[in-house]
């Protein structure tokens, strides 16, 4: 796919690019976001061309044949991480495809991925403005920024006992709920569909594993600029310590921190088993994600039958990162056991949930009670 950038936002792609257009340089992506960046050495220009080439199955799809009529729109993807090796980057993918087969080419989605338009608060913020961004990967979280108040019980301390509750979740009456806050809020953008990146896990430097929570005392570990991060890490017994993801390698190599916590294909795609090779498997949240659309692009630029085809592809994107997330995720262990990385099962959960309980009853109070009871309820 050939991927053209619109004018309000070729310059700021022009720079984040810049070190990669002579010859085959590689460059280090500043992401920026907070609880899904991934910040990685990646060739962005050979990522993006060859996106479209790479998925691991193909779907036959049926073309929507009214929509194949409609006049051809071009709709820009904001994506944080890398699209080849992430499940985001996967699912974003056959969001693409899909679209781009459904439609019958009238519409083609650029997408682009490895955080060339910054952090996903800057895309939203993008998206809003009206400078050129259409359609993004955002944590769920992220909306409650922009008054989706609901959205904030998904990214509580152990809400989703395992990745078989959060899809009840995703396909419950209480999930197609939140998913239209942002749009009934109004927002400016409206949720296409669900996914996951995975249980998002703590990791340590080599002489300091975490086999309890007695073990987080007196250390520092890294989380995002998130009150909810930041006390899920203090109620379990140790400090938090603000650090970008880009400085987070060389934080944990010369020991100013102690740890961080991310999903495990985050983990290893950014090397941090080579100076943090303690992961400790407490799945303290679930990487919930939406797809966005912003509502100027979805009411002005679709036809109905256009609209109906990002529907549709929609449901097919959901559907297939919910049947690769395990075995990504599980794939990518094994790979991170090879080499050599000490991976800490625990057994008895209780004390974890019990240390951040109070957590959740405090970002679940009042009318955000009984919401909270049922997304709990659907174990």
């Amino acid at each position: 796919m050939k991927n053209k950038i619109p004018g309000g936002i070729l310059a700021a792609t022009l720079i984040s690019v810049s070190l990669a257009s002579c010859g085959d340089s590689l460059k280090v992506v500043e992401t920026k976001t907070e609880e899904t960046m991934v910040a990685e050495t990646t060739m962005v220009s050979e990522e993006t061309e060859t996106a479209h080439d790479t998925l691991a199955e193909e779907d036959e799809y049926i073309v929507n044949e009214a929509a194949s009529k409609d006049p051809k729109v071009v709709l820009v993807m904001a994506e944080v991480n890398p699209l080849n090796d992430t499940i985001c980057g996967k699912m974003d993918r056959k969001f693409v495809e899909a679209v781009e087969e459904i439609s019958g080419g009238s519409i083609t989605i650029d997408l682009k991925g490895s955080g060339i338009f910054g952090s996903e608060t800057e895309v939203v913020d993008a998206m809003l403005d009206g400078r050129g961004i259409d359609i993004s990967r955002i944590s769920t979280f992220v909306l409650t920024i922009y008054g989706a108040k609901k959205s904030v019980l998904l990214s509580l301390p152990y809400t989703f006992e395992s990745r078989e509750h959060y899809w009840k979740f995703v396909n419950s009456d209480i999930g197609t709920e939140i998913l239209n806050e942002s749009e009934e809020s109004g927002i400016g953008v409206k949720g296409l569909f669900y996914g996951e990146e995975g249980f998002r896990h703590f990791f340590t430097v080599k002489d300091k594993p975490v086999l309890s929570v007695e073990d987080f005392k007196g250390l520092k570990i890294r989380v995002s600029n998130d009150p909810i991060m930041v006390k899920m890490v203090e109620s379990l017994g140790a400090t938090a310590a603000t650090v970008s993801v880009t400085e987070l390698h060389a934080s944990l190599q010369k020991n100013t921190i102690d740890g961080a916590e991310q999903p495990i294909v985050n983990y290893a795609s950014n090397r941090f088993d080579e100076v943090a090779p303690n992961l400790t498997l407490d799945s303290h949240t679930l990487g919930a994600i939406e797809v966005v659309i912003s509502e100027d692009s979805w009411k002005n630029k679709l036809t109905d039958n256009q609209r109906a085809v990002i529907e549709e592809a929609s449901k097919i994107a959901s559907d297939y990162c919910h049947s690769i997330a395990a075995e990504t995720e599980n794939d990518t262990l094994e790979k991170l056991k090879a080499r050599g990385c000490n991976v800490i099962d625990i057994g008895d959960m209780a004390p974890w949930q019990d240390a951040c309980r109070a957590i959740a009853e405090d970002n679940s109070k009042g009318n955000l009670a009984d919401v909270y009871a049922e997304i709990r309820a659907l174990t």
